[in-house]
């Protein structure tokens, strides 16, 4: 199947793809806000309740790698169907756990099926439509992306204050249950091919590097990063199983993932940004969240819907990128998006506790514009020049980038902000001396000879601490986007006349 006919039946295969990518990707953030009332529920400790998050993270990453050969050995359409139908059963299980065991079983039969969908919507898309329209057919497929992780705290907190935490998972049943009764009623099946013999070690030695990798970065803050022993196992692990990877696939003629993949320009430079997009995109969100919460005082829900202004800004790029690519290069758009990011960034590195929720509004639209502006066009590059036999397997690489670089991003601010926090603490309880005359002359309350002034002076300090920890991670984060900038030369043509024929993509 190289595309779809306009008409209901291709618009029945968008709505089911869009709905299993908004799925999956409201899972990778819905189930965090609930994790404490799990955690009651189940009798778990921390440690073993953060493994709820950390079992899917690496089953879905482990499990991405594969897709392209299953898909070519099995067919798309059973693939995705098996997939839609394996993430719903699992959801519910979710729902009906009754002990951590469970719960962690569960959720790692959840990420391992819910890894295909993702990329799978968008290799189905980007075959259903026509090379010219498939810049609009990515802005589609983008708002799932975008915004699942970003309404995901915010629906999930929601669902958890008014009914209960396992309607985080139960919620995921009739979407999936009229999705796959719309991918079997109108999607078409692929050609099979069993020409290629599974690289078994190649997917071992590529499982181990990833798997070990994701359980470094989700577990290195609360195991003290390399200060652990285990966490320096971890690494050694994933790096050499990435070393036997990379040896094995050089040498063999079959590799596991097919090198062809690297050969193309526009390719590459997509697996580049997506990396950036991953670390700017999920790490910005941890940072936002908490702060609104931690610092500003903002409720849970009202900090959701502040964040959410920033899927708002997402939406409004994507209904407009559509067209914009088709007569301005994806590169300038990459561009463009990027910019807007590193000036959003800038103005969230001065926010404060004062900081109104009108500035915080609309440094979240323009974040959220700028990100838009950047995924849908680095979308479409990626795949404009790339053959249709490698577009799954493609697609399948990408989302697993975009995850890795999540995972890095989410795992490296956090650090940073813990140790920035400590050090700032430690520099601003300098000045807190009986020599300091603003000390002096402070309000009773704030009296230092008191325990109570004591207690309300240290927690003003350590909120001034964050403030300043929180302003040199968006600084950060604003220099890697400004670092990246000079990476869109490498992004060629990616754009297709409006009378281009079917096939011109494609061959």
């Amino acid at each position: 199947m190289t595309g779809a006919r306009p008409g209901a039946g291709r618009t029945m295969v968008t709505i089911c793809a869009m709905s299993a990518t908004i799925m999956q990707a409201l899972d990778t953030t819905i189930a965090n806000v609930a994790l404490p009332h799990m955690q009651g529920s189940l009798s778990a400790s921390l440690d073993q309740i953060n493994w709820v998050l950390t079992s899917y993270i690496v089953a879905a990453a482990i499990m991405t790698a594969p897709i392209g050969w299953i898909s070519e050995r099995f067919g798309r359409k059973r693939l995705f169907v098996i997939c839609v139908a394996g993430f719903t059963i699992a959801s519910v299980l979710c729902g009906f756990a009754r002990n951590i065991e469970q719960m962690v079983l569960f959720r790692l039969l959840q990420g391992a099926f819910g890894a295909a969908l993702v990329p799978l919507s968008q290799a189905v898309l980007l075959d259903a439509y026509e090379p010219h329209e498939r810049g609009s057919a990515m802005a589609i497929w983008g708002v799932g992306v975008m915004l699942g992780p970003i309404m995901g705290p915010t629906l999930g907190a929601w669902l958890t204050d008014n009914y209960n935490w396992r309607w985080v998972f139960f919620i995921n049943l009739p979407i999936g249950v009229l999705t796959v009764l719309g991918l079997l009623a109108f999607m078409q099946e692929t050609v099979r091919s069993h020409a290629r013999r599974f690289d078994w070690f190649g997917f071992i030695a590529l499982a181990i590097g990833i798997g070990s990798l994701q359980v470094m970065l989700d577990r290195g803050e609360q195991a003290g990063w390399f200060e652990s022993s285990e966490i320096v196992t971890q690494a050694i692990v994933s790096a050499i199983g990435f070393y036997f990877f990379v040896a094995h696939s050089a040498t063999t003629s079959n590799p596991f993932v097919r090198f062809e993949l690297f050969r193309d320009r526009n390719f590459v430079a997509g697996c580049l940004f997506m990396l950036a997009i991953g670390v700017v995109l999920f790490a910005t969100m941890a940072l936002v969240t908490p702060y609104m919460q931690n610092v500003v005082g903002y409720p849970i829900l009202t900090a959701g819907f502040l964040l959410a202004s920033r899927g708002g800004g997402t939406l409004v790029a994507m209904i407009l990128v559509g067209r914009l690519l088709k007569i301005v290069e994806a590169r300038y758009l990459v561009l463009a998006g990027l910019s807007l990011a590193a000036l959003t960034l800038h103005q969230m590195a001065g926010f404060t506790e004062l900081t109104s929720s009108g500035t915080i509004v609309v440094a979240s639209v323009l974040q959220g514009f700028g990100l838009g502006l950047v995924f849908v066009p680095l979308n479409t590059a990626a795949f404009a020049t790339l053959p249709v036999a490698l577009r799954t397997e493609g697609a399948a690489m990408l989302t697993l980038l975009r995850n890795i670089g999540s995972s890095v991003g989410i795992s490296l601010v956090i650090a940073r902000l813990t140790e920035g926090t400590i050090q700032a603490h430690a520099r601003l309880v300098e000045f807190l001396t009986p020599f300091n005359g603003a000390l002096a002359i402070a309000p009773a309350p704030l009296d230092a000879t008191t325990e109570q002034g004591r207690a309300m002076l240290d927690a003003i300090v350590s909120q001034q601490a964050a403030i300043l920890a929180y302003g040199e991670d968006f600084r950060f984060l604003m220099a890697l986007v400004l670092a990246t900038l000079p990476l869109v030369l490498i992004i060629g043509s990616a754009r297709v006349p409006q009378d281009a024929p079917a096939n011109m993509a494609l061959d």
